[in-house]
């Protein structure tokens, strides 16, 4: 029995995967079952960071193997605490719980959020506000912050305590606030499942001002725009504000399970002994290849993301069959006549594999893509949506 035939008998059926199945992959190429080479410009969803097999990943994460692949949270390991170490130092924060996804990081932020604003505030300051159009998640949780109806259709009741404001309505949030007894505000710079789509400055920056103002924690989800993704380390580095918690996942591992929800000064003795915990959260072999991503995402690096984000955008933008292009640096959408299923559809025909996102055709391809590989990849885009 073939791997499609085997996984549609016995895999849940949750996934509308697409006709391929990937055995092997080196850097930004991927093989598949029939020996089918395709050029990745979606990492898994933005997760293998610098592709796959990346040998420095690879080395970090062997040793690890190599020494003990897990102790639980009753015991220090030397990866969690470096890991911990550089991700506060490159940002400012001060203290990080680990987990092993986006939602769950998410979770602890939500957490985070309403305790410090109970504590301070009052048992009923408990509203989370977070925008139309958003995603945060799949647990019921996480479901009920993302503020799109379509996920809640299936598993009412969700968790209560979330309203949502229209992006780039400013008057709108403000409304929010003092019609609620809120307990944070959680934002994602460029709305990755909602279609690519940045924020506008002027709203981020106003919706850092309202949370300073009233004291609410501004809590900032970067489990797909985070790790160098947009260009910069973390997207809300792009607009200048310093956020009271930042969630991330993804690409922070590389291709290994983990989440991390980083706080600032303010928050950061906000959970103590027993508040919260996670039996996969911080293992060792995940940190190890976290350590191995992140260590390389320098300023210099950065940049050459930024530079293969411009040659995307100024390839895509005004060809033919594309209506617009936006996202920022390697966390690309494109709105094109054709249906975006159709181009993905084409471009895999050719060697190509994207996402979709919404309508649109999204790229999430390796931070590291050579740029003969991206070059390659772009002009079968280009010519898909003709």
């Amino acid at each position: 029995m073939d791997i499609i035939s085997l996984d549609k008998e016995y895999v849940a059926g949750t996934y509308n995967r697409f006709p391929v199945a990937i055995v092997s992959g080196k850097g930004t190429l991927l093989t598949d079952a029939e020996g089918k080479q395709y050029i990745d410009m979606g990492t898994g969803i933005g997760v293998t960071a610098f592709g796959s097999g990346d040998e420095q990943w690879v080395k970090a994460v062997t040793q690890q193997l190599e020494k003990v692949q897990h102790t639980s949270n009753l015991y220090y390991t030397e990866p969690c605490a470096r890991l911990a170490q550089l991700l506060c130092q490159k940002t400012g924060m001060k203290k990080v719980f680990f987990s092993n996804s986006g939602a769950e990081a998410n979770e602890c932020a939500i957490k985070y959020a309403r305790k410090y604003s109970q504590e301070k505030k009052g048992a009923q300051y408990s509203t989370i506000i977070t925008l139309e159009n958003s995603f945060h998640g799949r647990t019921l949780t996480t479901l009920a912050a993302t503020g799109q109806e379509q996920f809640h259709k299936l598993f009412q009741p969700l968790t209560p305590g979330f309203v949502h404001a229209k992006a780039g309505d400013i008057a709108g949030l403000y409304k929010l606030v003092e019609e609620n007894c809120v307990a944070g505000i959680m934002l994602e710079c460029v709305q990755g499942e909602g279609g690519v789509v940045p924020l506008a400055p002027e709203f981020v920056k106003a919706a850092a001002a309202l949370c300073e103002e009233k004291d609410i924690p501004l809590m900032i989800d970067e489990v797909q725009t985070g790790n160098g993704r947009t260009g910069a380390l973390y997207a809300y580095m792009h607009y200048g504000i310093h956020p009271d918690i930042v969630s991330t996942a993804k690409g922070l591992g590389g291709g290994l399970p983990i989440g991390a929800t980083m706080v600032s000064e303010k928050m950061q003795s906000m959970l103590s002994f027993g508040d919260h915990g996670s039996t996969f959260g911080g293992n060792p072999v995940c940190c190890a290849g976290a350590l191995s991503i992140l260590s390389r995402l320098d300023d210099t690096f950065l940049a050459q993301v930024q530079q293969k984000s411009d040659y995307i955008f100024n390839a895509l933008e005004n060809a033919e069959g594309i209506e617009s292009v936006t996202g920022k640096g390697l966390m690309i959408g494109i709105k094109t006549k054709k249906e975006a299923k159709e181009v993905v559809a084409a471009c895999r025909q050719q060697g190509v594999l994207c996402l979709t996102a919404k309508d649109k055709v999204r790229l999430l391809p390796p931070l590291n893509i050579p740029m003969d590989l991206l070059t390659q990849a772009v002009e079968v885009i280009k010519t898909a949506c003709k």
